[in-house]
């Protein structure tokens, strides 16, 4: 891959994107009642990758400024210069409206939409006002990134469905601590920005009491497949596992004197947590229906 490519696929975020994906994957075979069509789960996989690429490639175009001043993004592509503002916005527009029209004409018109406001939510009302208007843009913001569970269920079911926001829930509620983590371990570095995240704001032990009670309220959305019958045993036996692991974490963070390092490892296991949690909730939907 040339560097160019290279540079551009920096934007999409791919690592978040393929997070996504998961839950969007959880959230079609959950909903589904038939198999699949091949067609159709490319489609839908396209179209939300696409789509979440361009609102990822907006983000760092609404944050190049705050990104150069950052240890862990000031190497990206428009802060270093590597790709042009007008070049990431071609990108992103392309990128955009192909998603679009592969949702719209390949999977159905509601996932295209939803695809779409969940789009406009992270990169214009999170990124461009939320982000900078409150410490709570991440509670608020994180709904757009808790939908790509919902976008799969109704690209195979074409409808709402109450276990659908289910699964946004969880994500709703794990989005905010994971994310805190990340502020701890490089509080030293939003402190150069203009962005009001919680623990620039309102302090660190004031943080850290906030992901122990997120991490509570996470533990219990985990719980609630299991407790309506929408997963089974080995569900239940995992999440609990996984449940124990995030609470270990929050909690052993609430009481470290060494922020910098517990606050790290809690951001790496939140991600373990989420993506085990999809993972298993596949596995168990598919030993229930065999």
């Amino acid at each position: 891959m040339s560097a160019g490519l290279s540079d551009y696929l920096v934007l999409c975020k791919p690592r978040v994107v393929l997070l996504m994906l998961l839950t969007s994957w959880a959230g079609m075979y959950l909903g589904a009642t038939n198999p699949i069509p091949w067609w159709l789960w490319i489609n839908a996989t396209v179209g939300i990758a696409l789509m979440s690429g361009s609102a990822a490639t907006l983000n760092h175009i609404i944050d190049h400024h705050v990104d150069a001043l950052m240890d862990r993004t000031k190497n990206r592509p428009l802060p270093t210069g590597k790709l042009s503002l007008t070049s990431a916005f071609i990108f992103s527009a392309i990128q955009g409206l192909v998603g679009f029209l592969v949702l719209y004409f390949g999977v159905n018109l509601l996932t295209a939409i939803l695809t779409l406001l969940a789009a406009i939510g992270y990169s214009a009302v999170y990124s461009l006002y939320l982000k900078r208007a409150t410490s709570q843009n991440i509670v608020i913001g994180g709904l757009s990134g808790a939908m790509p569970p919902l976008l799969g269920w109704t690209a195979v079911t074409n409808q709402l469905d109450p276990q659908a926001w289910l699964l946004v829930l969880i994500i709703f509620t794990w989005t905010p601590a994971h994310f805190w983590a990340l502020c701890l371990h490089r509080y030293h570095e939003y402190k150069k920005t203009s962005i009001p995240m919680l623990p620039i704001t309102h302090g660190i032990p004031f943080t850290k009491l906030n992901i122990v009670l997120y991490s509570l309220l996470t533990v219990a959305c985990s719980l609630l497949p299991y407790a309506i019958g929408m997963s089974g045993n080995l569900y239940l036996i995992s999440v609990l596992l996984l449940d124990a692991g995030l609470m270990g974490y929050a909690l052993t963070l609430q009481f470290a004197t060494n922020d910098h390092l517990i606050a790290l490892k809690t951001f790496q296991y939140s991600l373990v947590y989420l993506t085990g949690l999809f993972i298993v909730i596949l596995l168990d939907h598919h030993l229930l229906i065999n």
